[in-house]
């Protein structure tokens, strides 16, 4: 049996995440795994029990490496409670996963994918079904203004909005984007809120 160490693991699943975002869920195979990991050939294939396997496994790691930290998931706990803080963390939240551009770009391609593979679709909707009621559930826990339709009107504005960075760069400049931010919270969440 072969030795598995998790952080090769790590290492392999970090390599199809960049397959994924350069060459597409169809040029997701073994060997370009290993060749993006520069791993001998037939280790990826050592690590993962089939294709949907390592595709579940990207997801999923994309969803730790964007995770922001218990730092600064602390700081927010004694941030005020008003509508700067809900602007600045909106920001924050944009910029962290425009900074993972790869990984983003991995999950588009995960999603397109999981439109063809049930068992990836099912894995996804799980995944994203938890994520927003995690976001959901610590909104509600901060005291920040707005109500959980708020917090997922804004998850899925601001998810177009990275897509657009993340695609199309130049169709909004950093200032514009910024302004976007605080308008859709300005927007989402009720006028009365965040004042």
């Amino acid at each position: 049996m072969v030795r598995r160490n998790d952080q090769r693991r790590a290492a392999l699943v970090d390599a199809a995440i960049e397959v994924l975002a350069g060459q597409g869920a169809r040029g997701l195979t073994f060997r370009a795994v290993d060749t993006e990991a520069a791993v001998p050939p037939g280790t990826a294939s050592n690590y993962f029990a089939s294709h949907d396997d390592l595709l579940t496994q990207a997801g999923a790691r994309v969803y730790e490496r964007l995770h922001p930290g218990e730092a600064a998931l602390a700081r927010r706990r004694t941030a005020p409670r008003d509508r700067d803080t809900y602007v600045r963390l909106m920001r924050e939240l944009v910029d962290r996963v425009a900074g993972f551009r790869t990984g983003y770009l991995a999950l588009l391609e995960l999603r397109l994918e999981a439109t063809r593979r049930p068992e990836l679709r099912a894995v996804l909707t799980e995944r994203v079904r938890e994520d927003v009621a995690a976001n959901v559930a610590h909104h509600e826990a901060s005291g920040l203004p707005g109500d959980a339709t708020a917090v997922k009107l804004l998850v899925l504005t601001l998810n177009w909005l990275i897509v657009e960075q993340l695609t199309l760069p130049d169709v909004f400049t950093p200032a514009e984007r910024d302004e976007l931010v605080g308008a859709a919270v300005d927007r989402i969440v009720a006028p009365d809120e965040v004042r």
